[in-house]
């Protein structure tokens, strides 16, 4: 484990944590320069006026069981841009290091890097193979300064899952010249496990989990960062004192318990099967050129004029995401919408 800690930057490895306000709920608070009382409207159970525990075990001890890791594998924080960006801290010096991505995918992880002032190395993914991974090119492409390869699957947006065996091989093979970081924010509408389980034999393997998508709790902003306990310990010291919300706490927590989970399936395969529906019925609609295999929550479809397109839907009340770029010069990404909702797409480009 102490290799892939020789990826971090020295200053991390050696910075003192901030000391926030010791926790012990047995104890009447006059150490944190809160206010005393609640405020009038107040509906939380803790008190907005207090602050909230630094990465609260019942969201960590929640999630942790949800992806059936351990509870020290695990760290809190809003949404995985917050685990992103926390990497790129954590691992990239500024003007020295660099990152792969593998486009067209997830614009965050580069614009993230370039926050940090690291370098964003291009590896494209294989248009003519279905998107699939380049790992020959992006091994080609690493050098002493390649931190992190992050891989999104499935992938954003192109829809489609990376097979698990070439994860494994792309991991094994980095070993300890860089973190392999795998976002699984649509792993639920695939149907096949995480990679978390990987990590206790990969120690260069990180994963990101969110709740944003299957979970539908978007705007509880409430992600995951999965990796060793070593590597957990070096974004604790990163990340800022208070980063999860007492709401959040308190709406998500309950949320992780086994009927919530039970409905959550049933509602992902109710839209898979709105998935299907709605690409059967677009493969009959006039101007469209290719809808490619989803494994998430939308569908990737090349238009023959997609401007047209984006003004139908707009005029019938919906939007849907412009994703033109090089690699994809027609297509445009529709998120799975309700059946209504669906209907009202097909019906304004019929």
């Amino acid at each position: 484990m102490s290799s892939v800690l020789d990826l971090a930057r020295p200053d991390i490895l050696a910075l003192k944590a901030y000391s926030h306000a010791a926790w012990e709920p047995s104890l009447q608070r006059l150490h944190a320069n809160e206010l005393p009382w609640r405020i009038a409207g107040d509906p939380s159970a803790a008190g907005l006026n207090r602050y909230p525990e630094p990465q609260p075990p019942p969201l960590v001890e929640g999630l942790a069981a949800l992806y059936g890791v351990a509870p020290e594998q695990v760290l809190v924080g809003r949404g995985s841009d917050e685990a992103i960006d926390l990497l790129m801290r954590i691992f990239c010096r500024a003007g020295q290091d660099k990152i792969i991505v593998c486009p067209p995918t997830y614009s965050m992880y580069a614009v993230a890097a370039r926050i940090q002032g690291a370098e964003v190395v291009d590896v494209p993914l294989l248009a003519d193979q279905g998107f699939a991974l380049d790992v020959p090119a992006i091994l080609a492409k690493l050098d002493a300064n390649t931190k992190l390869v992050f891989v999104c699957s499935p992938n954003n947006p192109t829809g489609n899952l990376v097979p698990r065996d070439t994860l494994l091989d792309l991991a094994r093979q980095l070993g300890t010249r860089a973190i392999l970081v795998v976002d699984e924010a649509y792993i639920e509408f695939a149907g096949v496990p995480s990679m978390a389980s990987e990590i206790a034999s990969l120690p260069n393997l990180v994963v990101m989990r969110t709740l944003s998508k299957s979970h539908g709790l978007a705007g509880a902003r409430c992600g995951t960062l999965i990796a060793q306990p070593a590597i957990i310990a070096l974004a604790r010291k990163v990340i800022p004192p208070y980063a999860v919300s007492e709401p959040t706490v308190e709406v998500v927590a309950p949320l992780l318990r086994a009927a919530s989970i039970s409905a959550m399936q049933k509602g992902v395969a109710t839209l898979l099967a709105e998935r299907a529906r709605l690409a059967e019925a677009l493969r009959k609609t006039p101007g469209v050129l290719r809808i490619w295999p989803s494994d998430a929550n939308f569908l990737l479809v090349e238009f023959a004029d997609a401007d047209d397109v984006l003004r139908r839907v707009r005029n019938a009340g919906l939007i849907i995401r412009d994703v033109r770029q090089p690699a994809l010069p027609r297509a445009l990404r529709l998120s799975v919408g309700t059946p209504e909702q669906n209907d009202t797409v097909l019906r304004s480009l019929a």
